[in-house]
């Protein structure tokens, strides 16, 4: 079997913090990989120029893939988005073209969980104001704080990462209160409700909710008016779940006491600035699952996927392996469907 050519998107600097060294060194084991010099994430045009010797692309969640990428690479047999995010994928087209695409699961739960329970405590606390202040040379002025213990917790979405919340949530002595449509919660110590029922109560509502075209917007005005007043609201999931108009008026009516926001409406998930900069808000540059495990573990996924691939089988992650015709010819013998 002849090694392929692999074309990994990260730019350096992404590179450095999702797809490390170990990875990569791990991945030139597989075959001659490629690498993305020009600093940037590329366009589509850029990528298929880039990628056009190269059978198997390893995706960063930058780098969308539309149908013009599968029709224009003809040599390209599999595309692995090291993510779980695969919207910006255009799975029929890659599905059309006999493109296996695959995608990494959730390993950034403990990551995502421990930055909301951080952002709580920030919150509750006041702790960005006072360093804010000192940085400032300015003298910080004390507020009455908050505990968690005896709190109220509001989780919207119950997957991994709710479920991580909760029992972090749990162990601080907090009530945990959970509203997901698709699933039962099973834990005698979390209670489910009915979203319109669970905002009214909750002192802190953490939004997880996966982003749908069902989901968009999902925190609008009428949401934001049922909250408790004085509570407080934070986004770890996708800025498309919260209408920005609507939370803006939420904070400068009092209606929260703050807010917390790891994604928004700007480029890549970033936090929208006019909310980063309100005084009630603290912003972080979608950091949640930046942590060494976290990163790990979907680079090394990917390296694991397309291993599979070259063992003769198909992966976790696939999401068109009966579609898959190209495969044959990165493999001889490997046949399109799921083992």
């Amino acid at each position: 079997m002849n090694r392929p050519r692999i074309f990994l998107t990260h730019a350096e600097g992404v590179r450095r913090h999702y797809y490390d060294e170990m990875a990569v060194a791990r991945l030139r084991g597989l075959g001659e990989v490629v690498l993305n010099h020009t600093g940037v994430a590329l366009t589509t045009p850029q990528l298929i120029a880039a990628a056009r010797d190269c059978q198997v692309i390893v995706s960063d969640r930058q780098a969308a893939a539309p149908a013009e990428l599968f029709r224009r690479s003809p040599q390209l047999a599999v595309f692995l988005r090291c993510a779980v995010d695969i919207r910006n994928v255009d799975v029929a087209a890659a599905t059309e073209t006999g493109v296996l695409v695959t995608r990494a699961s959730a390993g950034f739960a403990t990551a995502v969980a421990e930055w909301a329970v951080g952002a709580m405590l920030d919150l509750f606390r006041h702790t960005s104001d006072y360093v804010l202040a000192h940085r400032h040379g300015q003298v910080a002025r004390p507020q009455m704080g908050r505990e968690l213990r005896g709190a109220t917790l509001g989780v919207l979405g119950y997957g991994v990462i709710g479920r991580e919340l909760g029992r972090l949530a749990l162990a601080f002595g907090m009530r945990v209160l959970v509203s997901d449509p698709h699933r039962r919660v099973e834990d005698p110590d979390v209670e489910q409700r009915e979203i319109d029922a669970l905002l009214p109560d909750a002192d802190v509502v953490v939004c997880l909710v996966p982003a749908t075209p069902q989901t968009e917007n999902l925190m609008d005005a009428s949401r934001f008016a049922q909250m408790k007043r004085g509570a407080v609201f934070i986004n770890a999931a996708r800025g498309e779940l919260v209408d920005e108009a609507a939370l803006l008026h939420a904070l400068d009516s009092g209606q929260l006491a703050g807010c917390a926001m790891d994604v928004g409406r700007a480029p890549d998930q970033m936090p929208s600035p006019a909310l980063a900069v309100h005084p009630l808000v603290i912003a972080t540059p979608h950091i949640g699952g930046l942590t060494p495990q976290a990163a790990s573990h979907q680079a090394l996924e990917t390296v694991e996927q397309l291993a599979a691939l070259m063992r003769g089988e198909m992966p976790p992650g696939a999401m068109n392996a009966p579609h898959a015709t190209r495969l044959a010819d990165l493999v001889p013998g490997l046949h399109p469907g799921y083992p």
